[in-house]
This record gives C-alpha cells, structure tokens and sequence, in this order.
C-alpha cells in the first residue's frame, strides 16, 4: 500500500458521469491516443476541445473540495483524480497498489508489444523496466551515445532545411524526424526503412480501437520480424547496439514502445518550434544557450530542454494517465481504473501562468513543486526515456534555430501577451523558414 492515506471518493451522479465521458473521455478517444487522426486533430484544435474539458472538471473539483469522483460506469469501477495531491499519491504507487499494467493499455498496447514493459505482469515488470532502463538511461542528461546521436541529428536536421526550402511542414518534418528515430533506435542502416514504421502505424492505428478491434496476428509478426533483423545487426551507435547485449527475449516489445513514444516527441518538437517562432524573447534566450563549437557536439542546453517540457505541459501528448489497483484501496476494489486527465492540471486556472509559454517553471523548481504538473509521468513508473527524448528534441531545434528564422503561417495565433489555445493541431501547422545572415558561421 501507499504510505500516504488516499482522499475518499465521492460518487459522481448519472449526469456528471455523462457530461465526463462526452467533454472529457470522447474527444480524447476520437483524436486517436495510440496513434493521432490528423482529421480529428484538425477539427479538435478548432473546436478547442480541451478548453470546455478543463472548464468541467475545475467546477466538479470546486464542488466536492478536490475528491476523486466515483464514475457511474457500468459494470466497472473507476475513479477520477481531481487534486494534485492525489496525483502526486497515485503515480508514487507503482506498481502496487497502482499498476500502470490497467485493461484498456493491455487491450490496445497488446496490438504490437504484448510483452511490453508497460503491460507487463509483476512478475515481469521489475526485470523488463530493468533493460529499458539499462539502455534509455534515464537521470542521465547526456546519453552514453550522445556523440553519435548528436551527429545523427546535426545531418539530419541539414537534410530537413535543404528539402523544406523556403516552407516547412508537418509531413516534411514529420518524414525527416522517423529517418532520425530511426537512426538513433536502430542505426543508420534503418534509417531509410519507411516499412518498419509504417507496419507500426498500421497496428497502432488498430489499437486506437483496443479491444474493439481484432488483433492482426500476422502484421504484427511482419513488424517485429523486420524489427528483430534491424536489432540482429546491432549496429555500433544505435540503441539496438545496447539492447541486443541485454536481450533477455522481449527486446523486440520495448523496442516497439520506444519507436511508439518517440511519435509523441516529434509531435513536442514541432509544437516547441512554434512557441520559440512566436515568442521572440524566448527564442533570443534559446539562441544564447547555444555554442560556437561544432553544433555536432552533444550539449546540455538546458533552456531548450525547459522548453519542450513547457510544451508538453500546455498539449500533454498523454492526456490520460492511467492505473490499475492491483488490491482494495479507499478508491475501490481491487481492478479499478484510476484515470488522470493531465490538461486539466497542466492548465488549472488557479496557476497563474496556465495559458502561457513559462519555460523557466522547469529551471526554478515551481514545476518540481506541483506533483500534477507531469509531462512524462512521474514515481517508479515515470518514463524512462524522458532525457534521451529531451536531448534528442533540444538538439534538433538547436540545429534548425541556429541559423535560420520560422515564422508560424497556418493554424491559431500563438503570441505572449495572447492566452494559448487549450488544443494544438500540430498536423496543419506551416512554418515559413528563411536563414539569418547574421548568424551563418
């Protein structure tokens, strides 16, 4: 058990569960949580889903004085977190009595890593975590690999400028990004193998759908037979080098994790571009950071790194976290689903920088402070990838701000002294791009 007592719930009537599953639930649901619809997206950040979402669940804090709200669902039971405390109770309690192993993961993660550490058993999740960490290094800023990861990034990001021209979009960005994840993943002979992540979006689009759609038994083992002969290679540089010298037979799973999270963190990438394009005194400070040297050196940068985090605090790229109670606790019996929506605490309105770009929450130890404010979860269960993803996000923006100016085109007007929207589409946002003289070295 937790060591901290857990708040008592109070029941949510029938009209409250109601206005919960339709304001909350359903348009996260509709945008796709394994794999983003852009179509979806798209209408969701023109609708400014989030906004009424937040607006809901602050009255229902309001009204039961931040008690877990019992949902009225039938035939389960599941609980709703409404303070921060409880957030901070809750995700301390992996993986007993709160296990990040829940039904609706295991039903749609299961699509394409049914060994995946995420949805693991007890019995398997100390020594699988074990691996991930072993190879993700997690608490170390700069990775083992960050040299060829860094160089990775630096001919990456030149190819990206070169084919994006004069305009960058989504799709350009988006195919440049997967030729570096998997780069860095699976080595430099993967890079150009667009079928590997293609096999993967197919079967995460399926689990979109979880147990509502059939699991493709045979497009799986296409994707992980492809994966296991990029692993198999182990080619020096690459995090398969690491993973193949650990393999202790589920290598292919947490590798499949890795590629899917790392989806997310392109999305961060080109949601951060926007914020420094269209906040000029942040973009200034982030150009300070970074260093003459060689920009193929691997950097701390760690203003760029607050950054991402501050765009993830404003459009969580999970916006449900979930946990299972693996015992009777005072939310419910044994197997209940405790349900987290993170925009409502990255937004609160009771902070008072919620609709604005505050990188430097994450360098003052305000952030640190507030236990909801979680862009990569947080407790045992915390992402272990969350610094490689940072070194590997900050780095490709130092690349591509260094000596060249983004001017947001399309999508809603993102501005300091402007509340930011609730819901970002990053699918349909265009950058006009133009090199700086001034700072071509």
């Amino acid at each position: 058990m937790t060591s901290t007592p857990l708040t008592r719930p109070v029941t949510a009537s029938v009209t409250e569960t109601l206005r919960v599953a339709a304001e909350v639930a359903l348009p996260t649901l509709a945008g796709g949580v394994i794999k983003r619809r852009p179509i979806a997206m798209g209408l969701g950040g023109k609708l400014q889903v989030d906004r009424p979402a937040v607006k809901l669940l602050s009255r229902l804090r309001d009204r039961y004085d931040g008690r877990p709200l019992k949902l009225r669902v039938p035939g389960r039971s599941v609980a709703l977190v409404l303070s921060a405390e409880d957030v901070g109770t809750l995700l301390a309690g992996a993986p007993t009595p709160f296990s990040p192993s829940t039904v609706e993961k295991r039903a749609a993660l299961g699509h394409f890593q049914p060994h995946g550490v995420l949805i693991s058993s007890a019995e398997h999740h100390r020594p699988r975590r074990r691996f991930t960490e072993a190879v993700l290094e997690p608490g170390r800023s700069l990775h083992e690999l960050a040299a060829p990861f860094a160089r990775a990034t630096a001919d990456e990001a030149a190819v990206l400028l070169r084919e994006a021209g004069r305009e960058l979009t989504w799709e350009t960005f988006n195919v440049a990004w997967w030729r570096l994840v998997r780069t860095v993943v699976l080595g430099p002979g993967a890079r150009d193998d667009e079928t590997l992540t293609n096999l993967l979006e197919r079967l995460r689009l399926d689990a979109n759908w979880a147990y509502l759609h059939p699991r493709r038994k045979q497009l799986r083992e296409r994707f992980h037979a492809r994966l296991a002969e990029h692993l198999g290679r182990a080619e020096p540089g690459s995090l398969a080098a690491s993973a193949s010298a650990r393999d202790d037979g589920t290598a292919t799973d947490q590798v499949a994790h890795w590629l899917f999270a790392f989806d997310a963190a392109g999305m961060v990438t080109f949601r951060t571009l926007a914020l420094l394009a269209t906040h000029p005194a942040a973009l200034e400070r982030a150009r300070a950071e970074l260093p003459d040297a060689d920009p193929a050196q691997p950097q701390q940068l760690s203003y760029l790194r607050a950054c991402v985090l501050e765009a993830v605090r404003l459009w969580p790229t999970t916006p449900m976290i979930l946990r299972e109670t693996t015992e009777e606790t005072a939310w419910g019996p044994a197997g209940t689903t405790v349900v987290v929506f993170t925009p409502f605490f990255h937004r609160d309105t009771e902070l008072p920088y919620a609709d604005r770009f505050e990188p430097d929450l994450w360098l003052d130890g305000r952030a640190e402070a507030n236990p909801a404010l979680v862009p990569f979860s947080a407790g045992p269960a915390i992402c272990p990838g969350r610094d490689l993803v940072q070194f590997c996000t900050s780095t490709l923006l130092a690349n591509l701000l260094r000596d060249h100016d983004f001017e947001q085109r399309t999508g809603p007007v993102l501005a300091p002294d402007r509340p930011l929207p609730a819901t970002l589409d990053n699918f349909h946002l265009e950058f006009g791009v133009r090199p700086v003289p001034s700072r071509v070295r």
